[in-house]
């Protein structure tokens, strides 16, 4: 018998058959008659050997398939401990002994043998083929590539999908949870948790995936940095921590966010969804890292340091500019991630959020459109030193769009009645206007929405998802509370300049 060193067996990257899967097959007729019987036992290929030895013909995972041509005369137990180990030793997943035309059973000692070192033992009938058995393994084989290309190919249409929401860093971590069986976390530059989704995992692994994102984070290089922002970590990393699959990778290719997965099992194609994930998340949050933001930091430190906007707006790229600000529908105030998502939406990195509102400084070359999930006012395009005034007519144009329920509203190059007017008297007259009703919010935005669509009834009923009754009691309520004409056009449009400011 050779007596060569034992290594650790290589299992084939193909996808693996679950035996229970091969013992199903009525066509075959296999049994299992020893060794263990769990659900977790997979094979990767079939092989059939007659070697007293087959260790060194193994490379793991193999289906062993013998007639028992090697089995010397007269062999008692010690003969098949030795066949057994070594099978073991080289990684074989089971061993599968045919019945004729040498042996008419399978030898006891054998079964024995395989109970004590752990391998399934399968009893092949005589009307069997090796050939035959091998070909039901790479049939199942085929079977579980297709299913798993088809698994890969419905999760990215998930993730496309959940990309595509209004806020969708957390949608597209449900989805990758969902699809890996596991737990998706977004690790922050500094490695804390932003985002999760999943049940979460014990807590030492929890602790080795925040180490493994921590490994992902850029170190510091003497000198210039590299085109790739300084990174001289890997883009990915894994390891198994008590029997959890634990991944990680980073997000763009500068300093930035870290996606990590953790998951009770390992299929293959569980890495390029996670990878997918990954990029869409990078596109999403990331914020780019290239040379051009070297400028934009000279530019903030600048202000910062008392420098007026039209001294650092050439650092910026940009000769003008438009304000955007806006809110999110029917949603709480966004947080970072969900402002950084609208950023990107849009073109730009210079995103400021702010309470309930978003504010986004984009160059005016870039489009903006409407962004699905929130509502929009858009400033006209303005020099620099004409920043603080688009701000304003953003603001504007934000609350007009919230009025009519549209997703985008413009500011008109023409001036509006209401630039006429100081802005803090004209938030003085309006609280004092609708302090009656300002306490009761659905007043207010009944009263906002009748008013933009001409006091009718109906539409407003159909907006607000209300009975056109209770839109008239509403209505009824403002009039009585103001002491208003509501039919006067005076009033109405007094009340319109005040809601505008609300």
């Amino acid at each position: 018998m050779s007596s060569m060193p034992m290594s650790d067996p290589v299992v084939p990257p193909t996808p693996p058959v679950r035996l229970d899967a091969l013992l199903a097959r009525e066509d075959l007729g296999l049994r299992r008659i020893a060794g263990p019987d769990g659900p977790g036992i997979v094979v990767h290929w079939a092989q059939a050997s007659e070697m007293a030895d087959p260790y060194p013909y193994l490379l793991g995972g193999e289906l062993l398939l013998s007639a028992g041509v090697h089995i010397p005369q007269g062999a008692g137990a010690g003969y098949f401990d030795a066949y057994v180990s070594r099978i073991v030793a080289a990684g074989g997943a089971a061993l599968g002994f045919g019945l004729a035309p040498v042996h008419e059973k399978v030898p006891a000692a054998l079964a024995e043998a395989c109970d004590m070192h752990g391998l399934p033992l399968l009893e092949v009938p005589p009307r069997t083929t090796f050939s035959g058995v091998a070909r039901a393994v790479w049939q199942l084989m085929a079977q579980a590539r297709t299913a798993e290309l088809r698994r890969v190919t419905e999760a990215q249409q998930s993730l496309a999908t959940a990309a595509a929401r209004p806020e969708p860093v957390r949608p597209v971590l449900d989805q990758l949870a969902q699809r890996t069986g596991g737990w998706a976390v977004l690790f922050g530059p500094d490695a804390s948790e932003l985002a999760a989704s999943g049940p979460p995992p014990s807590a030492g692994a929890r602790e080795s995936l925040t180490r493994l994102a921590k490994v992902l984070r850029p170190t510091p290089t003497p000198g210039p940095a590299p085109a790739t922002g300084g990174r001289t970590a890997p883009a990915s990393a894994s390891d198994t921590v008590t029997g959890t699959h634990l991944a990680a990778y980073a997000l763009g290719p500068g300093p930035g966010c870290v996606l990590g997965v953790a998951s009770p099992h390992r299929s293959p194609g569980d890495h390029t969804i996670a990878s997918v994930a990954a990029v869409l998340l990078s596109l999403l949050t990331g914020t780019q890292h290239t040379a051009t933001d070297a400028p934009r930091s000279s530019a903030l430190v600048r202000l910062l340091l008392g420098a007026t906007p039209e001294d650092v707006a050439p650092l910026l790229g940009a000769d003008r500019w438009r304000v955007v600000q806006a809110r999110p529908d029917g949603r709480p105030a966004p947080d970072a991630l969900a402002a950084a998502a609208l950023g990107a939406a849009l073109g730009s990195t210079l995103v400021d959020p702010s309470g309930e509102t978003v504010r986004v400084l984009v160059p005016a070359d870039h489009p903006v459109d409407a962004v699905p999930g929130w509502t929009l006012g858009v400033s006209a395009a303005v020099a620099p030193p004409d920043w603080p005034a688009a701000g304003t007519q953003a603001a504007r144009a934000l609350a007009r769009a919230r009025a009519t329920r549209a997703p985008l509203v413009r500011h008109g190059d023409r001036p509006a009645l209401t630039d006429l007017v100081p802005p803090d008297d004209a938030d003085a007259h309006a609280r004092a206007l609708l302090a009656p009703v300002a306490a009761a919010p659905a007043l207010t935005d009944t009263l906002r929405t009748w008013l933009s669509l001409h006091g009718s009834w109906d539409r407003t009923a159909v907006a607000l998802s209300v009975h056109r009754n209770t839109v008239r009691q509403r209505i009824a309520r403002c009039a009585v509370l103001l002491e208003a004409d509501l039919d006067d056009p005076d009033v109405r449009m007094e009340l319109w300049f005040a809601l505008r400011r609300s």
